[in-house]
């Protein structure tokens, strides 16, 4: 086995709650997760951005204050005056001139498909492979909003992206110890038949625009390779 994947299983079983690997031997190689970023540090967040661009997504940051308007301008942009959201989506999160559709009662898979997109929360994210996850906590809705419809507005603190999928499963645990279901996105959906043509939008929505909320509009530093 390479020390690469043994020290991601190592911080997989630590995540888990497992039982600590036996001592004696030599460290795995791989950066520990004390000398791992802090949480929303720049060189995460320049990190995410060059990631889930490689995805095909678009990334939009800016200030909580700002957010609505943001919102707005995306919509006009693309096209989109309906949106499915949550019940519980913020006031300052909503934005003005755009149709937002409870999902409280739940709206139907058809109704779903007839709005231009969905517009949630996320949970967490995970800088290295540019995955965004949602717990479905408040804010974030059931899955089906972030599955049927052909747009994912998905609104995501910089303080919630975390170095790489260990990190995000640890902080994934208190959601799945609730029984809570769990969705990781990286990137729109995306298949290949088997002559390898790409298909988009076959499992999920066609176009992820992922809105980053940070405190600071100050450029992100480039990524590392």
């Amino acid at each position: 086995m390479s020390t690469g994947r043994e020290a991601v299983l190592e911080r997989v079983r630590a995540a888990l709650g497992e039982a600590p690997r036996p001592t004696g031997g030599p460290e795995p190689a791989g950066r520990s997760a004390s000398r791992s970023p802090a949480p929303g540090s720049p060189p995460l967040l320049a990190r995410f951005v060059a990631r889930v661009t490689e995805h095909g997504a678009t990334v939009r940051t800016c200030t909580p204050d700002a957010v609505a308007a943001e919102l707005a301008a995306l919509c006009a942009e693309l096209g989109a005056r309906r949106l499915a959201c949550p019940a519980e989506l913020p006031e300052g999160r909503r934005p003005p001139g755009v149709e937002l559709l409870s999902d409280e009662p739940p709206l139907s898979p058809a109704q779903l498909d007839a709005v231009d997109g969905a517009l949630t929360g996320a949970a967490w994210a995970a800088a290295e492979t540019g995955t965004v996850a949602l717990d479905h906590g408040p804010g974030q809705g059931r899955r089906a909003l972030s599955l049927i419809p052909d747009l994912h507005l998905c609104l995501l603190e910089a303080e919630a992206v975390v170095a790489d999928i260990p990190e995000l499963i640890a902080a994934l645990g208190p959601a799945a110890a609730q029984g809570r279901p769990l969705t990781l996105i990286s990137g729109p959906s995306a298949t290949s038949d088997i002559e390898l043509e790409r298909v988009e939008g076959v499992h999920g929505p066609r176009r992820l625009v992922i809105v980053l909320l940070r405190s600071s509009n100050q450029p992100l530093p480039t990524a590392s390779t």
